[in-house]
């Protein structure tokens, strides 16, 4: 039974609660007021959306380009077609899912490289991405190209970053299930999570280009991230089957650059995020131990090195933006 000092603590206590998001969400405001290259930044908290600002940049419901967090949403269609039978499993060869697309020339061992070691990031050959990125996508045959280059590293052993093996693993599942990677990611996340996938790049052999180039409206970005937290469910379907989501936040490699760890496509924090990254700081990050998912874009034309933008943007989601957990 409620008395009257237990109703007057509770309404104080209903008074403070959005005192204090309010006090939080001004914090967040004055940090992302000092960041010009940021275009939108949006926070929920288990089912509401608690802030949803786009200061620069087109808007929240206006596409923008999620550079190489597209990686991340390759990485979730391979649970998928695990889950269907299409790939038998993460251990399975390229030559065994994909065999026609491997070249003539491929360098010795390529074909031996499997699903893993490709959604690691941990293939082996020599990185595509990088200072060798535009000639990788002026050749005439970009899976062609990154499976003859030279193997630099033992697969399975170091993460090397790299767009060509991401493209090797979306032309693994053209083939696996029949399907584009285009008719894979719509059927699979846009279907069921009710967002626009529009057709992007593809190579001169025609697949979709895995791992770069997707677009994304950042309130579709926010719906994958309120996924991703909750063990690939949204809104009450399981649209990524939730083994997968555990084993892809498991860390399997860790980054050379940044320095965080790497599951299935996903880098991930010591401070408990999960996240996609991509170039100019195209951000999809879930925290499943704090209740969030965030979602950022910013200005695709311009860097964010780990030690410039992007850290600042770490600040951030360490911050005023893990704050809103507790606010």
């Amino acid at each position: 039974m409620m008395n009257r000092r237990t109703f007057a603590l509770t309404a104080v206590a209903t008074l403070a609660a959005p005192a204090a998001l309010r006090a939080q969400e001004d914090r967040l405001r004055a940090a992302i007021a000092d960041l010009p290259q940021l275009h939108s930044l949006q926070v929920a908290r288990g089912g509401d959306v608690i802030f949803a600002e786009a200061p620069r940049g087109p808007g929240l419901d206006r596409l923008a380009n999620i550079k190489s967090c597209s990686k991340s949403l390759v990485a979730l269609l391979l649970g998928t077609a695990i889950e269907r039978g299409e790939i038998a499993s993460v251990d399975a060869t390229l030559a065994e899912v994909a065999p026609s697309v491997l070249p003539a020339d491929a360098t010795d061992g390529a074909g031996a490289i499997t699903m893993e070691d490709l959604v690691t990031l941990r293939a082996g050959l020599e990185r595509t991405s990088g200072g060798n990125y535009g000639a990788w996508v002026s050749s005439r045959n970009w899976l062609a190209d990154a499976l003859s280059r030279p193997m630099v590293a033992e697969p399975g052993g170091r993460m090397l970053y790299s767009t060509g093996s991401t493209h090797i693993l979306g032309a693994a599942l053209a083939e696996a299930s029949g399907e584009s990677l285009l008719s894979l990611a719509r059927a699979r996340l846009g279907d069921p999570l009710g967002i626009e996938i529009p057709a992007w790049t593809r190579d001169p052999q025609g697949y979709y280009l895995g791992g770069n180039e997707m677009a994304l409206r950042p309130t579709a970005m926010l719906r994958i991230a309120r996924m991703l937290r909750d063990g690939g469910r949204y809104e009450g379907t399981q649209v990524i089957p939730a083994d997968w989501i555990e084993a892809s936040l498991r860390p399997r490699a860790r980054s050379p650059w940044s320095g965080m760890s790497y599951g299935y496509g996903w880098f991930l924090t010591d401070t408990g995020y999960a996240l996609a990254r991509g170039y100019g700081g195209q951000i999809i990050a879930a925290n499943r131990d704090r209740g969030l998912a965030v979602a950022i874009t910013s200005d695709p034309a311009l860097p964010a090195r780990s030690e410039g933008y992007f850290g600042a943007l770490t600040a951030l989601l360490n911050g005023p933006v893990l704050d809103l957990a507790t606010a």
